[in-house]
């Protein structure tokens, strides 16, 4: 087996699409929000990327049956001239190594030249450390022009440390997709980091959609929030209810 392989099940006739990356992340921001996205738009699933930079393993779904492990390239073809078409990449797994990573990059950005892609949004989290609970979209992008444009829309240009970054899929496209003179924008939801994040998903495609001109139903994604939130809160419980046990004692033994 070569180190990456693309196996597509058809090559669709599409027209200057947008690339949009939602791989797994923190919170698995990008991931969710790109999935919900196929779902709505009713996104056609095209071709599947395999390749030893994942982990040694299947998946085994509900009904038994195993996958191997890799990430999918799905397309939505607009019949409305205000919207572009779209080539959406979601996966189980990112490279396990730095040089995997690179291929697989790389091998996204090859595909993506093939179908005219000009323009690449990709997707992620922007790890908080504690609970967010009305999560702002941070951004970068590839160009000045881009940052004017993107600020219309709401996104913060947060104001790094010199030499922060953007680790994994979502950085190196813009990087290398700004090699091959595509331009690039990361849109990140502020999250915890602890836990999937769908109220950060939200956040990212309600400005995404906004971009792009298309509308979606936000219910799924707002259901998933209100039981991340019911189990957060249990978690909370579970803890004070620790400590204050753990207070006890020390005032038993004192």
């Amino acid at each position: 087996m070569e180190n990456v392989i693309v196996n597509y099940l058809e090559k669709p006739d599409i027209k200057d699409p947008i690339l949009i990356e939602g791989l797994p992340g923190v919170g698995n921001v990008g991931k969710l929000a790109a999935e919900h996205l196929i779902d709505e738009l009713h996104a056609v699933k095209f071709a599947a990327l395999y390749s030893k930079h994942f982990p040694p393993q299947v998946l085994v779904g509900e009904n038994g049956v195993a996958k191997l492990v890799n990430n999918e390239f799905h397309f939505v073809k607009s019949s409305d001239k205000a919207q572009k078409d779209l080539i959406i990449l979601i996966g189980d797994y990112q490279g396990m190594t730095p040089e995997g990573q690179y291929e697989l990059a790389s091998k996204v950005l090859d595909v993506a030249k093939e179908f005219g892609v000009k323009k690449i949004f990709t997707l992620g989290g922007y790890g908080m450390g504690k609970v967010v609970k009305y999560p702002r979209v941070l951004g970068a992008t590839t160009t000045d022009e881009l940052v004017k444009e993107m600020m219309e829309y709401g996104i913060t240009f947060p104001k790094g440390e010199p030499g922060s970054g953007i680790v994994g899929a979502s950085g190196l496209l813009l990087g290398l997709g700004k090699l091959m003179g595509m331009e690039s924008v990361c849109l990140m939801g502020e999250t915890s980091g602890y836990f999937a994040d769908p109220k950060a998903a939200q956040a990212v495609l309600e400005v995404l959609t906004k971009i792009l001109n298309v509308k979606i139903d936000f219910k799924e994604l707002e259901m998933k929030a209100k039981e991340i939130d019911y189990m957060a809160s249990k978690l909370k419980d579970l803890e004070r209810t620790m400590t204050e046990g753990q207070e006890e004692d020390l005032n038993y033994f004192g």
